[in-house]
């Protein structure tokens, strides 16, 4: 038998963090994900606010 992939936690958000293009930066995700601090250039970013959302620190 083969066990079924589950994921640990499952987070609901009204939205993620994009480029102003549209993209969805999914570098930030894993960050917030692993509970690390958010390093990198964040200047792209379509929101700033929508790291601090994901990551419960409002």
């Amino acid at each position: 038998m083969f066990k079924i992939p589950k994921p640990d936690e499952i987070r609901f958000a009204q939205t993620l963090p994009k480029t102003r293009s549209g993209k969805i930066m999914r570098r930030f995700l894993k960050q917030v994900a692993a509970g690390t601090e958010i390093t990198g250039d964040t200047t792209t970013l379509e929101d700033l606010n929508v790291l601090s959302r994901l990551s419960g620190e409002q």
